[in-house]
């Protein structure tokens, strides 16, 4: 049964004894503007932390050693090209290499906010708050967990009085974006993502409380744990109609495009034949899709 409603009566639609996931990542400025030596312009997009170096996407042509040249002194050394088209880099300012931490407070003051690809336009202001969910925390996502921005401070914290809610870490990579192009599903390799699950929520997780799931990654974080066991690395997990859900009972989440990822996960909860169903219901009542779009609940 499909019920329309608005958001703010998303409570009345909860399970009387359910608890919420919520995916507690922050997103930073990842998108840098800057120059290489020879004065040519570079934009570098910041994807995730490896340790000793970062991985980046650099729209301009660079080879090993090139160096990139941002505001504030900060610099950026190639050190490896990836065959998916992604680059390694040092970050250095006045000639001392940056850990991840001592990044994030260039990039906050020189970074852009990462919108994704079908924006079509450039950040502003406002995106520092609108792109960021109300219990942000631990930042390095280079996109938001979408369903989560329907939240308000005062709406969650109504359904808290009644629905215990419980956190998790995955910082969402560029890789989100990615189209599965594979003709069998099966042959696609889905990208890693940092994730990191607390002992309190790791309780939950392993008792047969009924939770629901805020988001796509959210539930790829509690599927990949429920699976592992391993409360803290990289998650790699493709759900889909051949690896379906096995400890998430309800998910909320947005509209997805054709071909992704994320439509493939909605898929595994309701089946193929009921997802067409709902999209071609949404899009009939002319719902809005992305990451500003609106909302889906299964139960």
């Amino acid at each position: 049964m499909i019920t329309h409603d608005h958001f703010y009566n998303i409570e009345k639609y909860l399970p009387k004894n359910c608890s919420l996931i919520l995916n507690n990542t922050k997103v930073i400025k990842a998108r840098l503007f800057g120059k290489k030596e020879s004065g040519g312009k570079i934009e570098l997009l910041f994807i995730k932390d490896l340790g000793s170096s970062s991985l980046v996407n650099i729209r301009g042509k660079v080879k090993e050693s090139t160096e990139l040249f941002f505001d504030l002194d900060l610099k950026a050394v190639v050190t490896h090209l990836n065959s998916d088209g992604s680059r390694q880099v040092d970050f250095y300012h006045n000639d001392k290499k940056l850990t991840f931490t001592e990044l994030l407070p260039f990039l906050e003051k020189i970074g852009h906010i990462p919108l994704p690809p079908y924006f079509n336009r450039e950040d502003n202001k406002k995106d520092e708050t609108s792109y960021q969910t109300v219990f942000a925390q631990h930042e390095g996502s280079v996109a938001a967990p979408t369903a989560s921005l329907h939240f308000t401070e005062e709406l969650l914290e109504n359904i808290q009085k009644n629905h215990k809610s419980h956190q998790v870490t995955l910082h969402v990579g560029a890789g989100t974006f990615k189209n599965v192009e594979c003709e069998d599903i099966k042959d696609h390799q889905i990208h890693s993502e940092y994730y990191n699950i607390p002992k309190e929520t790791a309780d939950v997780l392993d008792s047969e409380k009924e939770i629901l799931c805020v988001g796509t990654t959210s539930t790829r974080t509690v599927e990949y744990y429920h699976r592992t066991k391993v409360p803290s690395g990289e998650c790699d997990l493709f759900l889909n109609l051949e690896n379906k859900p096995k400890r998430v009972n309800n998910l909320l989440t947005n509209f997805h495009l054709p071909k992704s990822t994320l439509i493939m996960l909605v898929a595994s909860f309701i089946g193929l034949d009921e997802t067409k169903r709902v999209y071609a219901e949404a899009i009939a009542q002319k719902y809005r899709f992305f990451s500003y779009g609106d909302g889906m609940l299964i139960l």
